[in-house]
């Protein structure tokens, strides 16, 4: 049975204590780490947040103290009080090295039974056994270590905008749905039967409805839900870094957000991120590392060889070429000896991606050696290898299709060659970049309509206005990422604050005037009142903790996540409800209890 407290309070914590606090009297709490016993001494290492304390006790030191440390076991939660000594024994290895506590009171504050997961750094155990038992999966100093870099991380975000003339403002959570991206999270009403709340996916039009009231800069740290298939470091419920500034073009946002960039990976990191960021557009992004957010921290980039092999005989060159497609290259170096399986199985990989097939070329030092080196004269060939940039020792890998399935191959396959050549293997840079000039509009195949690339509110460039009406594809948006090594950090636009612009984009989207009022009247409404000129931001919290933490696992950096199925293993989120709950709601559901 656990003791109280009865007044005791902790003076220090374990990992704060040093040389100049010998001969001091303390009382420190925590977990019992490991318990030694060496005949008349125990020794427990004692953990909290802050790291590790030797405590020694002592037959001759109080005979009580001994024996019922002697009791305490592994994450037995301790109060202890003694002398600050020197150690006999140092330890270089933790901070609290050079000094122990001499226990002179010990309470037992509360038993623990064998915990199902050690309480250790780089744990190495399932994923789901971690999930289940996750307050003891905190417990561990690495996963604390993230939790006090995500809180950092947090206040010199406020603090860098509250420095900067921002608002922190909340926005609601149960709001209208207005689907326009990933399916909605939906609350069903109980006093309007039949009628939904939606969890929001972003405070988007809020925070545009606050430029409306003359907030001028907002901002809030804000939980957001996306209720869609989640794949590697995607969460349904996730943390943005929300802002949006009002009288304002791209360069401004953009500016802004540099500046606090830099703050917290220099006051975290200690890295000191070179400004301005490089921009790049999308479209080169695209046609380089076939990505919009590219990993810039190595070359090999993709090269467009299309008029190089225009005369090629070669027939999937050739019609991919007549099909008003291209023929795109990643060259390799010194990968000439990769084995014909390897290269097999990189050729497997980028049909996943809907690339018929991959061309190659070796180019060894005795010979080219390639299967479609018949269809080529060696003047040809050599045209081929100058245009993919190819040398003696290289492997030249080529997909040829139309543009998107060129490009969408080789990008994922410029990262997957990066991965088995362990080309990025103990790289440590923070490579940052703007991908800008984003197209306003992609066509949905299926849809067979105009979808936004972003969102409905994104602003044309002003160059671009004209062709809205004669080829919508073409128009760039005034929109941005922000990405880094790879990883979209956050991205944001300009909006639109015209009321007849915006409803233009609302047709390109294929909503009728009757429509658009139903979904966004209320946004509409409010911009038949002066608007200003805005625009915003908003970062993925999480993500940016992953990269400041060194970890490359979302859920490390969320205290209570779910698994890759969107369910909780420790409270067992979602479940079934009370059929009385339902019934209160004009619910019917047709799972029952015993199938769940």
């Amino acid at each position: 049975m656990g003791e109280a407290l009865n007044g005791l309070r902790r003076t220090m914590m374990c990992g704060e204590l040093r040389e100049e606090h010998v001969s001091q009297k303390v009382t420190v709490m925590g977990w019992v780490q490991r318990k030694r016993n060496l005949g008349g001494l125990v020794f427990i290492d004692l953990r909290d947040r802050t790291g590790i304390l030797q405590v020694m006790f002592g037959e001759e030191i109080n005979k009580e103290a001994f024996e019922k440390a002697d009791l305490a076991k592994s994450e037995y939660c301790i109060a202890v009080t003694g002398e600050m000594v020197r150690r006999e024994s140092p330890n270089n290895n933790i901070p609290t090295g050079m000094v122990e506590l001499k226990g002179e009171s010990i309470k037992i504050l509360s038993e623990s039974e064998t915990p199902p997961i050690y309480i250790k750094e780089n744990l190495d155990a399932a994923e789901n056994i971690r999930l289940k038992y996750r307050y003891l999966d905190l417990r561990r100093p690495d996963m604390q270590n993230i939790f006090m870099i995500r809180n950092k991380a947090n206040k010199i975000v406020r603090d860098y905008l509250d420095e900067n003339g921002f608002l922190e403002m909340e926005t609601p959570m149960l709001t209208k749905s207005t689907p326009e991206g990933a399916r909605d999270y939906l609350v069903p009403s109980r006093n309007y039967p039949g009628m939904f709340y939606a969890l929001p996916q972003s405070p988007q039009i809020f925070k545009q409805l606050l430029m409306v009231s003359g907030f001028d800069k907002y901002y809030q740290i804000v939980k957001c839900f996306r209720d869609e298939d989640l794949r590697a470091n995607r969460q349904p419920e996730f943390t943005q870094i929300d802002l949006e500034m009002s009288f304002v073009e791209v360069d401004d946002v953009i500016a802004l957000n540099e500046g606090l960039i830099k703050k917290v990976f220099k006051e975290i990191k200690g890295i000191d991120v070179q400004l301005p960021i490089k921009r790049m557009p999308f479209k080169e992004a695209m046609e380089k590392y076939g990505s919009d957010k590219p990993d810039l921290r190595f070359g090999m980039e993709i090269k467009n060889i299309t008029d190089a092999v225009k005369g090629s005989e070669f027939a999937v060159f050739k019609n991919a070429i007549a099909n008003g497609g291209s023929v795109r290259a990643l060259t390799v170096e010194g990968a000439s000896d990769m084995g014909r399986k390897k290269i097999d199985k990189l050729g497997e990989f980028v049909k996943t991606y809907k690339a018929k097939g991959l061309a190659w070329i070796a180019c060894k030092e005795e010979e080219i050696k390639s299967p479609i080196a018949k269809f080529f004269s060696e003047e040809e060939m050599q045209n081929l290898l100058n245009a993919a940039g190819a040398k003696v020792g290289d492997l030249v890998l080529i997909v040829a299709d139309v543009d998107n399935i060129v490009l969408q191959s080789l990008g994922a396959l410029r990262l997957e060659i990066a991965k088995q050549l362990e080309i990025l293997k103990d790289n440590n840079e923070f490579n940052f970049v703007w991908i800008t000039e984003f197209p306003l509009l992609e066509y949905d195949e299926e849809e067979k309509r105009h979808v936004a690339l972003h969102h409905p509110f994104t602003c044309p460039m002003d160059e671009d206005l004209e062709l809205l009406e004669v080829d919508p594809l073409s128009v760039r948006a005034k929109a941005y990422d922000i990405v880094l090594n790879g990883e979209e950090l956050g991205g944001g636009s300009i909006r639109i604050h015209d009321t007849k612009l915006q409803q233009k984009m609302f047709e390109l989207l294929g909503f009728s005037k009757e429509s658009a009022w139903e979904r966004f009247g209320f946004l509409l409404e409010a911009f038949k009142y002066g608007p200003p000129p805005h625009g915003g931001l908003a970062y993925g919290f999480d993500r940016m903790v992953m990269f400041l933490a060194g970890t490359d696992n979302i859920k490390d950096v969320i205290a209570f996540p779910k698994n890759q199925n969107a369910y909780c293993p420790m409270s067992e989120a979602p479940n079934l409800v009370d059929d009385k709950q339902l019934q209160e709601l004009c619910i019917k559901t047709d799972v029952k209890k015993e199938e769940n």
